[in-house]
């Protein structure tokens, strides 16, 4: 009965630390490597594993029973390069010894993940995690706080944000009160973990290199950002202008409602403004305009006329706005007489305008794109030779022969003469000789 001790380090610091390969299989190879490792970083609990490894497998040989020790690493790239080297490191392993059982030793939660990964080629008779302990005195303290002191990362997230805390809250409390400098504190640290929680910092930072970028290659799009930055802010202001001349409204609903019917056609205007450069430096690439660009305009008219269909809605049901009224018109032999439109009127023909508009917008793009897709297939398409071509083209047997089978380069027709006249004359010999 053979028994396969394998260490996991799916992260690969042994490879990492030391250089070498995985997996790495014997006694002595894995007691060199707990001497490599440990001198690269002895701080590393993957020592320790190492050494639970040898250990698990001499119990094993005092039991009569066959060992094959070995550490089987993954890939830095990412977790799924990491499982597939494992699993590949794995069938070699079961393919050369054969094993009937297997002892999984880890040291982390990380490792232990690749636990089904092994379960899956061999029986896994246990599994053994590695769990350092640690000495839990002032110097071991003062240790752990060294090393969190040294790190960039940490004193930037951790601790700036304690020491400004120490620092503003003595002046906020001697200038405004305790609780109101407690209350901007915590405000302050909410603001800084949401900030951090949502890697704003991140987005920011993409967000600047996009601009630059932008800037640097001459797209339309950037001029189009600027004014649509302008018309929200538009919108935004006469959002508020028609919120301020409001008399005394009970609850939130009315002015809501008078903020969207001001501020949504300010607003409709720059997101189309946004969309056309997009739409634009899409038109000047060299690739084909994709289908969500050609909606989004349509979707934005559509989402606008809907918002102010049903703001328009609510705000002349409360007699906030005067009814929409058609003027007495005369056009030829047409004529009509002034009417009033009401409120639920109004809302309808809104809404089926944001419909109708919508669903043209789905059926230009999928026209634009139906029609990309099918000029690729015409141009992409294979090759057919005349009628006239295919007659001329001589086949041979060799040809044939080697296309069909193993797909290698085939013979030319001089390599079929020569060897047909080579054959030719082996005959004549032949004939000569017997004579």
């Amino acid at each position: 009965m053979t028994t396969l001790v394998v260490c996991l380090d799916r992260t690969d610091d042994v490879g990492r630390k030391t250089g070498l390969h995985s997996p790495v299989v014997g006694w002595e190879a894995v007691r060199a490597l707990v001497t490599d490792v440990g001198l690269a970083d002895p701080e590393d609990s993957g020592v320790n594993s190492l050494l639970e490894t040898l250990r698990v497998a001499q119990n094993l040989r005092d039991e009569n029973e066959e060992v094959v020790v070995a550490v089987v690493s993954g890939d830095r790239e990412s977790m799924v390069s990491a499982d597939r080297a494992v699993a590949t490191q794995l069938d070699e392993l079961v393919a050369e010894y054969d094993p009937d059982s297997a002892v999984v030793v880890i040291d982390s939660a990380e490792d232990e993940r690749l636990v089904p990964i092994v379960e899956s080629r061999v029986r896994v008779d246990s599994v053994d995690r590695v769990v350092v302990r640690q000495a839990r005195d002032i110097e071991s303290t003062y240790y752990l706080l060294k090393q969190f002191l040294a790190d960039e990362e940490l004193r930037q997230t951790v601790l700036v944000p304690i020491g400004l805390t120490l620092l503003v809250f003595p002046m906020l409390a001697s200038f405004v009160g305790p609780a109101e400098g407690a209350a901007a504190i915590t405000t302050v640290i909410g603001v800084f973990l949401l900030y951090k929680g949502f890697n704003i910092d991140e987005l920011v930072t993409g967000l600047i290199h996009q601009v630059r970028e932008s800037l640097y290659s001459g797209q339309v799009s950037v001029v189009t950002y600027v004014v649509a930055a302008g018309l929200t802010l538009v919108g935004l202001f006469a959002g508020a202008l028609g919120v301020s001349a409001l008399e005394d409204t009970p609850g939130v609903v009315v002015p809501t409602m008078q903020f969207a019917f001001d501020s949504v056609p300010w607003l409709a205007m720059a997101a189309l403004t946004a969309s056309a450069g997009r739409l634009l430096d899409e038109a000047i690439g060299d690739g084909p305009i994709r289908s969500s660009y050609l909606n989004l305009p349509f979707i934005v008219i559509a989402v606008g006329l809907v918002v102010r269909g049903f703001s328009a809605y609510f705000l002349e049901q409360q007699r906030v706005i005067d009814p929409f009224v058609v003027p007495a018109y005369e056009f030829g032999v047409i004529s009509n007489e002034q009417f009033v439109v009401s409120a639920g009127e109004r809302l309808a023909l809104f809404v089926v305008t944001g419909i109708v508009v919508s669903l043209v917008g789905a059926h230009v793009a999928s026209y634009f794109s139906t029609s990309r897709e099918e000029g690729e297939l015409a141009d992409g398409g294979p090759e057919t030779p005349a009628a006239g071509e295919r007659a001329s083209e001589p086949s041979t047997g060799a040809e044939s022969t080697s296309e069909l089978t193993d797909g290698g380069p085939p013979t030319s027709r001089t390599d079929a003469t020569d060897d047909a006249a080579d054959a030719d004359s082996s005959s004549s010999t032949d004939a000569d000789s017997s004579e």
